[in-house]
């Protein structure tokens, strides 16, 4: 019980702090994306005002839309968000960083939004792990019996519901070792895993599960400095 209290504590005062510092934002006013925008197999389209996220339906794998910064510690990104119908599957924010050779394809952590929960991710320590991804994408796997643990270990789902064809403001924090994330101003996850706190996290993302996902008002903050 007493360490679960300090548990408490911990990922409480950790953020008692605050992320001034802009590092980038976008409100969609204008159609089409702008330059500091990059993708990956996403057919993903800014009009009317709005992100909207699509997945082209041959593509084998999720639409990613893509900011790149300086290497950043500590991070409050922010997004509103709606998912459009009952064929919306979710979307994650990913913080990455596109130097570390560590995991597959630099990926440091997942924070993951569909309408029945948050998903929150050390991807750095647990499922893209370079060992861990290897033996999962074997054919046939051989992912380890501890493998499957760490996974499991590593991964938090909090049950929530998103209701549909309505907006939300998702807004995850990290600092330090522990990610909070947060859903209308309400915190719904607190999640503490070594991989958090890598500190050139250097890629956001924004990944649309499928389609009938918007955005809009996405942002990136940082600590003062």
């Amino acid at each position: 019980m007493k360490s679960l209290l300090c548990l408490a504590l911990l990922s409480t005062a950790a953020f008692a702090v605050d992320y001034p510092r802009v590092i980038f934002s976008d409100d969609f006013a204008t159609d089409g994306f702008g330059k500091a925008w990059g993708h990956y197999k996403s057919s993903s389209v800014v009009k009317g005002g709005v992100l909207v996220g699509i997945t082209a339906p041959e593509s084998d794998h999720a639409a990613v839309d893509v900011i790149r910064i300086a290497p950043e510690t500590d991070l409050e990104v922010s997004v509103k968000f709606q998912l459009v119908s009952d064929q919306a599957k979710g979307f994650n924010i990913w913080l990455d960083d596109k130097d570390y050779k560590g995991s597959h394809a630099g990926h440091i952590c997942s924070i993951s939004v569909n309408p029945k929960a948050v998903v929150v991710a050390d991807a750095k320590t647990g499922t893209f792990s370079n060992d861990i991804y290897t033996r999962k994408k074997a054919v046939p796997p051989t992912l380890t019996a501890e493998d499957k643990a760490n996974m499991q270990k590593w991964t938090k789902s909090t049950p929530t519901t998103v209701s549909l064809k309505e907006w939300h403001t998702l807004t995850v924090r990290t600092h330090g070792d522990v990610v909070e994330t947060s859903i209308d101003g309400k915190v719904v996850s607190t999640f503490q895993s070594p991989g958090v706190a890598h500190d050139h996290k250097t890629v956001v993302s924004l990944t649309t599960n499928r389609v009938d996902v918007i955005y809009d008002d996405f942002s990136i903050k940082g600590v003062a400095k």
